[in-house]
């Protein structure tokens, strides 16, 4: 029995581009994004319209809580190649567009009885839970090769479909209400309850919370076909027919 298996599985990343090598301002910036928590330990991409100290950089993410696991090569390249860091090629990103409307819904928590001031001044009370928000992404034309739709705060819903070479991102649910090509990414972040949903699954990729399957592994059946597609107890990817 070989000593090494090969196995496939998405790794979500985000990719940061930095126009300053101030890094004070970057910490800044930074702070103010992550403070809610959602993104710490998120795999990121580095990438540099400027010079930069890549090392210090680098250990900047990480006291951020962010895990950097490569470079784009440019400006960086023979820098990371110095220290033996990841270099990914230069691509040619996907053009990323603006939904056609947004609906976004704030949440906050009641207190509850244990929130309230204790009458004994010792006594620490939790820390205040802060309002989520939820937003949901519709877009009314056909997403385009080389487009790229992205919401990392709720659920996208295509109504007109989408072609080859486009992408579809959400950090929560995806209803395609048309033709599903490219690649589908649901549950971006991690969130294995994300589900997606289409009136004619024909996708290069489908991925619910990292774990993703190709076209050529789409079960026959499916092809051309309204599914649901969610995430099992283990995890695996299930392809159910839906009935009209």
């Amino acid at each position: 029995m070989a000593d090494i298996r090969i196995t496939g599985r998405m790794v979500n990343f985000s990719r940061l581009t930095f126009d300053t090598n101030d890094h004070n301002a970057i910490r800044q910036q930074l702070s103010s994004t992550l403070n809610e928590g959602s993104y710490l330990g998120t795999l990121v991409i580095i990438d540099s319209t400027v010079e930069q100290e890549l090392i210090a950089l680098i250990q900047l993410l990480i006291d951020l809580g962010l895990q950097p696991m490569a470079v784009i090569d440019g400006l960086l390249g023979d820098e990371a190649r110095a220290i033996q860091f990841p270099v990914l090629p230069a691509d040619q990103p996907l053009q990323r567009i603006k939904a056609s409307k947004e609906q976004i819904v704030d949440h906050t928590p009641e207190k509850t009885t244990a929130e309230k001031v204790p009458e004994n001044p010792e006594i620490q009370t939790p820390q205040k839970q802060t309002s989520t928000t939820h937003i949901t992404s519709y877009h009314d034309e056909i997403l385009r090769t080389g487009q790229c739709l992205v919401q990392d705060q709720g659920d996208i819903i295509l109504n007109a479909g989408m072609n080859s070479g486009s992408e579809v991102i959400a950090s929560g649910n995806i209803h395609i209400y048309g033709n599903a090509r490219g690649r589908v990414i649901a549950g971006a972040g991690g969130h294995t309850s994300a589900r997606v949903f289409c009136h004619s699954l024909e996708a290069e990729l489908i991925s619910i919370a990292g774990t993703y399957c190709v076209a050529d592994d789409i079960p026959k059946d499916m092809i051309k076909k309204p599914v649901h597609i969610y995430l099992n107890n283990k995890q695996e990817l299930e392809f159910e027919a839906l009935q009209f």
